[in-house]
């Protein structure tokens, strides 16, 4: 082959994974990459097509400005001005390369310096003062219409401090990393797929069908840019950041102008030096020419306008020993690897640990105590093992644990699974996880008994299994500092109330394996009662539509065990409900299959779906043969057309309506 040839396989291969990743990253909130990686695979396919401008094909990554607006979630926005991205830098030299550009055409233009925050991009547009409309950047002409979201980011203000006839600014939503942290900390104390960054859990939250879920997230904003503005005439970039700011909005942290180019450098350095100790992630730096007039004179290109400038930050990767491996016994059991190591400044603080995830990934790793790791933060964030620099002379191979290292049990690997695991009922390790679970939200939902509260009684010697919870003595909890009779009164009340609990919260809380909070509801309104679940066969357990092999036979091991009777027998006795509440009017959607798709106004899908059941029918997250009615509301997307595909009957809000008052 020659050099074409080359270069011009090379160009579809970079486009199949740009276009992959853009994917994974604009419309799954998912990045299987790091940003410096994919901004480097962008740079060898723009350099090639720059080489062979034969081969820039009208789809090309390198036309695109970010992801595509998902036509399946939100209606589509129009930008009257185009949301473009900016020009990357990754070299010092590009940037003294852009301010000739830009002195050869704006001899005396100025530069404004700003932090890059890592979030989503969005519009905000305000009429009379009001905001009117909010969306996201989408392919930087066709965005998603998100206004109800928007709305719930308390940095955003609902009405201006002044009542300008109309207004659309650009800002970036993000998470801040003590808010990313605890939602984190919460994911792995329940042992669900953690978010990988701030940016992905902002993102992930900002396109919440329920906006009520995106209000949970901590989401804030910081605003960058006016697009658009009637009745206020503005000449430089800083004065309208200074202005955005009057009228109630939450500007860019800090921002700098400069008279020349080596200063901009300087300040480019300071940011970098302290993005690490920021509250908020950012992937680089903005230079943009301060005066308007000038930028129109400067202009753009397809993509990016000529007057501003990212600069990216490398990844930062230090080099330290692995002193040790400990080992952390979860919730259900599993035993997860952490790496400590030398502490060593990494992005701006000092980390000395980080998870090494399983077996599999230590031996793939080569990991061995004693070894010279390399080490780096993903997103900045979390610290995380890339490789082995150097094994130590002496280091052997690390062998995971044969026996608990809480409980002294056996552990055990199940095949096709990377998890090792403890099947110990009474592992102390897994004691505090298991009643954090138990008390959280969507099982007992025990307000007042939070991490640390439980964590005091656990090591007061107060709670020793799940059914301690209803024997406490409160007016020793009274006495706690932290609690006081007020709190230890109103934990009474909660844990009280909690007893008239539906059996298939109870069966959530008790944290089965594979069981999440559907198949226990499930599992409860088929066997009606405690003693019937714990009586059932596997086949019988599995005769429920929705359960497969391993959820049954997970359900049937947990019950199997002692320590579970005894502890179903001690929340009998604490006069727990142990009965399903589903109540079943009548049969006439007995055998019958719903899915639920869109946004329903008479009902919430809660709602829907409990009036479904009490009719004798049930409700599945995806359309198949299988499925009888798509329940349709506004915005129906994607289950939609596979029932329309799939000839399946659709019924409207109305049409349901009027089958239950049949």
């Amino acid at each position: 082959m020659n050099d074409y040839e080359v270069k011009k396989a090379r160009a579809e291969q970079l486009r199949k994974e740009l276009n992959h990743h853009i994917y994974r990253y604009y419309i799954e909130n998912e990045n299987d990459i790091e940003d410096y990686e994919y901004d480097m695979l962008m740079r060898e396919l723009k350099s090639i097509e720059e080489e062979y401008p034969e081969l820039l094909t009208a789809d090309s990554p390198t036309h695109r400005v970010g992801g595509t607006a998902d036509k399946n979630m939100f209606s589509s926005v129009t930008h009257i001005v185009k949301m473009e991205s900016l020009q990357d830098a990754f070299d010092k030299s590009e940037v003294l390369d852009f301010d000739r550009k830009v002195k050869e055409v704006c001899p005396d233009a100025t530069y404004v310096v700003e932090p890059k925050i890592d979030g989503l991009s969005v519009s905000l547009e305000y009429s009379n003062g009001v905001i009117s409309r909010g969306s996201t950047r989408g392919d930087g002409v066709t965005g998603e219409d998100i206004t109800a979201n928007l709305k719930t980011v308390r940095s955003i203000p609902l009405s201006l401090k002044e009542k300008l006839p109309f207004i659309e600014v650009r800002g970036e939503v993000y998470m801040p990393k003590e808010k990313f942290f605890e939602i984190v900390k919460k994911q792995e104390l329940n042992e669900e797929k953690p978010f990988k960054n701030p940016r992905n859990a902002a993102a992930g939250s900002l396109r919440q069908k329920d906006p009520k879920i995106t209000s949970q997230r901590g989401l804030d904003i910081f605003v960058f840019n006016i697009q658009q503005i009637d009745g206020k005439d503005l000449q430089t970039h800083k004065q309208s950041l200074d202005y955005i700011k009057s009228l109630g909005f939450k500007t860019i942290p800090f921002y700098n102008e400069f008279d020349n180019i080596d200063d901009v450098i300087k300040e480019l350095d300071r940011i970098g030096s302290i993005r690490g100790t920021l509250p908020f992630d950012i992937d680089g730096a903005v230079i943009k020419v301060n005066r308007f007039d000038q930028r129109e004179k400067l202009g753009s290109t397809a993509k990016c306008p000529k007057w501003a400038l990212a600069w990216k930050y490398p990844p930062e990767e230090k080099q330290t020993k692995l002193i040790d491996i400990e080992i952390n016994v979860g919730r259900t059991g599993v035993l997860t690897p952490t790496a400590v190591f030398e502490p060593v400044l990494v992005a701006g603080s000092t980390v000395s640990r980080a998870t090494l995830h399983n077996e599999d990934f230590i031996k793939e790793k080569g990991i061995r105590i004693g070894d010279t790791v390399i080490i780096r933060k993903a997103g900045d964030i979390i610290p995380e093992v890339l490789e082995v620099s150097k094994h130590a002379e002496s280091s052997e191979p690390y062998k995971m644990p044969d026996v608990c290292p809480s409980c002294g049990e056996k552990v055990t690997r199940e095949a096709g699974e990377a998890a090792i695991r403890c099947n110990n009922p009474d592992c102390p390790a897994q004691l505090l996880r298991m009643l954090i679970h138990f008390c959280s939200r969507d099982a007992m939902d025990i307000e007042g008994l939070g991490d640390a509260n439980l964590e005091l009684l656990v090591n007061e010697g107060m709670l020793k299994t799940a059914a301690d919870i209803y024997k406490l003595d409160f007016d020793r909890v009274a006495e706690f500092e932290r609690l006081g009779k007020k709190s230890a009164d109103n934990l009474k009340k909660a844990v009280e109330k909690s007893k008239k609990n539906d059996l298939g919260k109870l069966i959530f809380a008790l944290g089965i394996r594979h069981i999440g909070q559907k198949a226990a509801k499930l599992l409860a309104d088929r066997f009606q009662d405690i003693d019937g679940i714990i009586s059932a066969s596997k086949d019988d357990i599995l005769s429920i539509d929705g359960y497969g092999e391993i959820m049954a036979e997970s359900v049937v091991d947990f019950f199997s065990h002692p320590q579970a009777i005894e502890l179903i027998n001690d929340l009998k006795s604490a006069g727990l409900n142990m009965r399903s509440e589903k109540k079943v009017i009548d049969n006439r959607f007995e055998g019958k299959t719903f899915v639920l798709t869109g946004t329903l106004s008479q009902f919430t899908r809660t709602q829907a779906s409990e009036i479904i059941e009490t009719y004798g029918g049930k409700t599945s997250s995806s359309v198949s043969k299988k499925t009888d009615f798509v329940l349709a509301g506004e915005s129906a997307g994607s289950k939609l057309q596979k029932a329309q595909d799939l000839g399946v009957k659709i019924i409207s809000e109305s049409e349901f309506s009027a089958m239950i008052k049949a």
